[in-house]
Parts: C-alpha cells; structure tokens; sequence
C-alpha cells in the first residue's frame, strides 16, 4: 500500500519548495519573543514618589526640595520612601515647618516619577508598591493564554485544516497586538495580553505542523531546528527594538504591526496535503502536490498519484494509560517533572532579565544569543553521549547556576549575569533535548499523549514561573533558590530513565524497558524529533495520531 511518505519523496523531501515554506513560517515566529518577554522592558524599574502636591494649596512657594522634605518620610539610607508619605493636615505652613508631621500613610494621591523620560507601562499605570504585583500577575497570564492556545488550536487545526486556523492565528495576533497599544486600563491590557498568548501558542504549533507535514522524514528535525533558531534570533532583536524604542506604546505597535506585513501569506501559504488527504479530499491534495513538485522542478508519477487514497487514524491511547504499565508510569512522572523543570529555569531567568543587576539590554543580547548555539550544541551532544547522561547534566548545570546565583553578592553583577547567561544556555539545550527524549522514551501508542501531558507541566510552569518572583519581597535569594532546587532534583530523576541512544522507537506499551532492538541509521539522532516533531509549545506534530486534549 502506498503511504503518503512516497509522494512526498516523489516531489522532493527538502526541495526548494519545502525551504520556502519554512522560510516564511519561520518568520512568523521572530516576534513571539517579543509578545513573550517584551513586556519586562516596558516595566523597567523608576524612581518614584508620593504625590504630596496637597501642600502646594497652603505653600505654593515651596520649592521641591522642600515640599518633598516636608511630605515624605525617609528609610534607612536617608533617601525618600517610595511607597509612604505624611498624611495631609489641615495645618498652616509655618505650623508644619515648626511641628513636622508623623502620622504616615500610603500613596493615596499616585505617584510621581522625577526621572521618567518615554511614557513607560510601569509609569503610565503606576505598577509600583502594592500595585508591582500585577506586573508578574499579567505575565502569568499571558502564559495561561499560551496553555489555553495549546489545548484549543491543536484539535481545531486538525478540523477545519492547518492554513485557516494559522491565517486566523496571525489577524488576531495582528490586531490584538496592535490593540494593546490603545488600551486604556491594565485589566484590559491583561484581557489583550491573555488573547495573543492564546493565538502565539496556535501560531507555534501549526507553523511547525504545516513545516513537518511537508518535508520528508530525514529533513523534519531540520525544519524545527530552523524555527527554533528563529525563535533565538527573534530574541536578539527584542533587544535592539526595546533599546531604540522607550515609549511602551510605540513599542508594542513596533513589536505587533509587521505582522500586517505578512498578509501576503493568504495567497502563498499551502495547506498542508498529509491533512487533505487524511479528510478525503484527494482532488485539492493531488493539486498542491503538484505544484510542490514543479517548484522542486519533479514530476509525480500519474500512477502514483492515481493510488493517492485517504488514511485511517488510529485511536491514541488515554492518558490513563500511562500509569497502568510500572515502567510507562516511571517514565511519565519523570519526564513530567523534567519538563516541569525546562521551563521553570527557561521561563524564570528570561523574565527576570532586569533583575541581575547589568544592563537590561545588554543581558537580554546575551540571552538571545546564547540560544543559537545551545540549540545546535545539543543535536550533537546526544549523538556522542547519549540522552540520559545528556538531558541530566544539562539540568543539573541548570540548577547549579541558578543556586549559585543566590550567593553572589548585588555589587557583583558582571558575575551574576554571566552566571544567568550559562543557565539560559543549559536550560535552553535541556528544553531541546527533552523533546527529543520524550518522543523516544513513549511507545508509538501512546506518544502523542505522553509528550501532551508533558506540555502541560511546561506551561504550568511558564504560569507559576513568573508569580514565583513574587517571593524577593520575603527575601531575594527564593526564586533562584526554588528554579536551582526544582531543577536539580529533576537532573537527578533522570538517570532513573532508560538510554534510548541507537535503539528502535518502541511501539508497544507492553515492554517492560524502553529498549530497542535494531540499531539506527546514521541519521536516526537527528531524525528521532521528526518522529513526533514536538514544538516550543510543547504539543506533539505527528499527524498519525490526534491531538492529547482529544484523547483526554
């Protein structure tokens, strides 16, 4: 029986039509670092004080020297408080330079900000003292949007087809995006914030879909390994956008508007033909196949394509199914909390960028280009050591840096940034290699369901990541302390799991170990992703198989 991979290799696994394909998709990925991080550089810390103009009605000569010395308390260090003032009397001036004022109070008439240059997120809707927390609140839910995103847009792609739901994806990101801009209250903001997460989850999974479903088996982890780097890239240029750019509403516009730019993709973008087939309409399949195989300058075989019929899909296993078998439920629990442990470290250094005491841009540079090289390092790690070796180290180093960090002192930050900069790079590497992982250690049954629970425990932590920074109130070592411990902990899980390196990808849950039979071709190590070819947004793309919220 003819499968869908002979047309394909028929057409050409990676010609030149597949290569602009993911070309285009992948430019659509360079701005979701933006809408994922880009908030941290429109929340930069001011200098800011009570509003105390109320002394102004009873001493409209006072210079601001004055009128602050006489309104605001000081802390410790001698410097005004921020978040307190003298509450307001209905005293005579020369009464109050004679008498002072003591009872204290907080701001209750805004803020002022002495320094503030561009209208800023954190200025505009004075996101300081007991209103900072919304600003790693928002955050979190815009990460809640990415897990929203995750659930809806994989099972409605597979309905009604890759093309429109990701040309759908792209307006709402576009508008939504631009929209932000105009908001005029930060509970709309967060409303806004909470779509684009949802739409840039959708964005993420199909455009890495619509690159697998059309490149051969042997090409599809170079199709991710692209989008991925673009992703790293997409980071390097967030920091060249913020540092030009302060005004926070022009820099959401710059951040949003060129996706309108990308409107010409209604007329180019393909829709993926494993997918028409798979639905039944083999007419519209055979035409884009086609047309794939002229650009690639190939001709299908008319027999060939006269055997082009629909494909069954088979039913995945439930996700009960992963904690009946002991070595299933071994392997389910520890990769949960590996992946758990990813983004917990990935997410928590990447937003905490302003907070280790070097130039926020020059930090954020930094981070965006460390990612390259941790994405194409860890390809060629696992072919030399292996997975288990690889994924625990990786996480062990990852929770290292992040435990050491809490030891530094404040007026050491060149140290603590390179520190932060070295666990991006594991944590970054570890994150890859975990998808490639994950899609070996689950049997063929019940991979789709395996690698969609453990995208579920990413995005828990990409919630829980940003309230944890809540915790520097209490004592600012705790979320370092928590990201470094959660991380070593699952390093050490990990060797707990079967090496995977070389074997055959196991088909059925029945086997008591992860173990292969049959060693693989040379290029099994870098073809394994393909198997399932897993996105950043952690949901499984083999399309032989349904999405994990279906088969919840």
């Amino acid at each position: 029986m003819t499968e869908f991979g002979d047309f394909i290799s028929a057409l050409g696994e990676f010609g030149l039509y597949q290569k602009l394909l993911v070309l285009l998709i992948s430019i659509s990925l360079l701005l979701n670092p933006f809408q994922m991080i880009g908030q941290v550089f429109m929340v930069l810390d001011e200098p800011h004080h009570c509003n105390t103009s109320w002394i102004r009605a009873i001493g409209p000569n006072l210079t601001e020297e004055e009128q602050l010395n006489l309104t605001l308390p000081r802390d410790a260090d001698g410097a005004y408080e921020q978040c307190s003032m003298y509450s307001p009397v209905d005293w005579d001036l020369v009464s109050i330079v004679a008498y002072g004022l003591n009872a204290m109070e907080k701001c209750s008439s805004g803020w002022v900000y002495p320094s503030a240059q561009a209208p800023s997120l954190l200025t505009e809707f004075d996101l300081v003292c007991d209103r900072k927390d919304l600003i790693d609140i928002s955050q979190s839910i815009y990460m809640l949007g990415l897990l929203l995103g995750s659930i809806i847009f994989g099972p409605l792609s597979d309905r009604i087809g890759r093309r429109p739901v990701f040309l759908i994806c792209m307006l709402i990101r576009a508008l939504f995006g631009v929209g932000i801009a105009f908001v005029p209250h930060f509970y709309v903001y967060m409303a806004f914030r909470c779509v684009v997460g949802t739409v840039e989850a959708g964005i993420m999974i199909i455009a890495l879909v619509l690159a697998t479903e059309w490149v051969g088996v042997s090409h599809r982890s170079k199709a991710v390994l692209i989008s991925h780097c673009c992703f790293a890239i997409g980071q390097t240029i967030l920091a060249g956008l913020s540092y030009g750019i302060h005004n926070w509403r022009l820099l959401q516009i710059a951040g949003s508007a060129p996706v309108f730019a990308l409107f010409f993709y209604i007329w180019v973008l393909p829709e993926s033909a494993r997918w028409l087939v798979i639905k039944g309409r083999i007419e519209e399949a055979k035409k884009v196949l086609q047309k794939a195989a002229s650009i690639n300058k190939r001709t299908i075989p008319p027999q060939l394509l006269e055997q082009l019929k629909p494909e069954t899909q088979p039913k995945p296993g439930s996700t009960l199914d992963l904690f009946r078998k002991k070595h299933l439920r071994k392997v389910t629990l520890v990769m949960t909390c590996t992946w758990f442990a990813d983004s917990l470290v990935y997410y928590g250094l990447s937003l905490n960028v302003s907070g280790f005491g070097l130039d926020v841009y020059l930090t954020q540079l930094a981070f965006g280009g460390v990612e390259l090289p941790a994405r194409f390092s860890c390809i060629f790690l696992l072919q030399w050591f292996g997975r288990k070796k690889i994924q625990a180290i990786l996480l062990l180093l990852s929770g290292l840096m992040c435990l050491i960090i809490t030891g530094i002192p404040k007026d050491q930050p060149v140290v603590t940034t390179i520190l932060a900069t070295t666990g991006k790079f594991t944590a970054t590497a570890s994150f890859s290699t975990s998808y490639v992982y994950s899609a070996e250690l689950f049997p063929t049954v019940i991979r789709q369901t395996g690698v969609g629970l453990c995208s579920m425990s990413a995005r828990l932590a990409g919630i829980i990541a940003p309230l944890m920074l809540l915790l520097e109130r209490y004592h600012p070592s705790i979320p370092m302390a928590v990201f470094g411990s959660v991380a070593v902990v699952a390093g050490l899980l990990c060797f707990l799991l079967p090496e995977t390196r070389g074997t055959d990808l196991a088909d059925d849950m029945g086997l008591e170990d992860i173990k292969g039979t049959t060693p693989q071709t040379s290029n099994r190590s870098l073809e394994t992703l393909s198997k399932t070819g897993t996105t950043e947004a952690g949901v499984d793309l083999e399309k032989d198989n349904h999405k994990f919220s279906e088969s919840k």
